[in-house]
């Protein structure tokens, strides 16, 4: 009878923001113009990055990647959340949303070590500046994109198959996408190994590249310090500046996400903590490098057939 139970969930539905039912079409509007923008300003530096010769560097270059991967990455999870928000959603079969975690572990996964990736080429920047071009050429940089591309398929597809080789009872998600947590939840049977298997990666995908990045900025900040004229310090770390920005908001929102003890927040809380890394973290990134990049400014300025100041 248990088997047979089992062989009824063929498909999903999310809860989404039903807990917050009198401000839907708020919370609608407000994560449209927010999606919106993230989708402008990620294909807006995509396009300026390709376009300009003068951002065709490695650093620009693994920009225009993780603005890529940004894109991709939202439209994976906020079109459904939107039609949700609107009451239009359907429900999502078990392949659907299989398919919906198995993208977003992959992306979540290949922007933390493109952030990385993007750590270690500013290390050499500031200093190994003499080897900069050996050490970064073009085939390291496509191994430091394909790498972790390559280990976020590898990751989302062990965690996929584990997650969904469970027997489902109920099939409510209390969540707005198929997140590996909320989707365990509604397992007949003790899921304890796959919360150990969900940690473990969690501290391999999250823990592990910021830790590199941590050491790459001590070794930069080490290195700017003993520049010798105030002026150099101040453009050394101006170069730093933007994706540190990005590092410490993006690390931050996934630890508090993934490595927080599972029974400390409410499910209204992990919601709102879903929210910050599935749709203001993303559009952090055209922002950012917008606003606080004087290259990227300029290239701006260039396409729009105005002179930099």
């Amino acid at each position: 009878m248990e088997r047979e139970n089992h062989t009824w969930v063929r498909e999903f539905t999310f809860q989404g923001f039903s807990s917050f039912r009198e401000h839907q079409l708020t919370l609608f509007v407000v994560f449209l113009v927010l999606y919106a923008l993230t989708l402008a300003g990620n294909v807006i530096i995509v396009t300026i990055i390709n376009v300009d010769r003068h951002l065709h560097t490695p650093m620009y270059f693994f920009l225009s990647m993780l603005s890529t991967s940004e894109t991709v990455y939202t439209l994976v999870i906020i079109p459904k959340m939107l039609c949700n928000l609107l009451g239009l959603s359907q429900p999502i079969s078990l392949a659907g949303c299989a398919t919906q975690m198995f993208f977003f572990i992959t992306l979540a996964i290949n922007n933390c070590f493109l952030l990385t990736a993007m750590g270690y080429d500013r290390y050499v920047a500031i200093c190994n500046p003499l080897r900069y071009t050996v050490l970064m050429n073009k085939r390291v940089c496509i191994q430091l994109v394909g790498g972790p591309c390559s280990i976020g398929l590898i990751i989302a597809m062990t965690q996929v198959l584990a997650v969904f080789r469970l027997p489902f009872c109920a099939t409510k998600v209390a969540h707005f996408f198929c997140d590996i947590r909320p989707v365990m939840k509604l397992s007949c049977i003790d899921t304890t190994v796959n919360e150990i298997l969900t940690v473990i990666i969690s501290v391999l995908v999250i823990l592990v590249p910021m830790g590199l990045v941590f050491i790459s900025y001590v070794l930069i900040i080490s290195t700017i310090l003993k520049i010798a004229s105030a002026e150099g310090r101040k453009k050394a770390f101006a170069t730093c500046a933007s994706h540190l920005t990005v590092v410490i908001i993006h690390y931050g929102c996934a630890s508090i996400a993934y490595l927080k003890p599972k029974s400390e927040n409410t499910r209204d809380q992990d919601q709102l903590i879903s929210v910050t890394y599935t749709i203001i973290t993303p559009l952090l990134n055209p922002v950012v490098y917008t606003l606080r990049n004087k290259e990227v400014k300029d290239a701006l300025l260039r396409a729009t057939g105005r002179n930099s100041s």
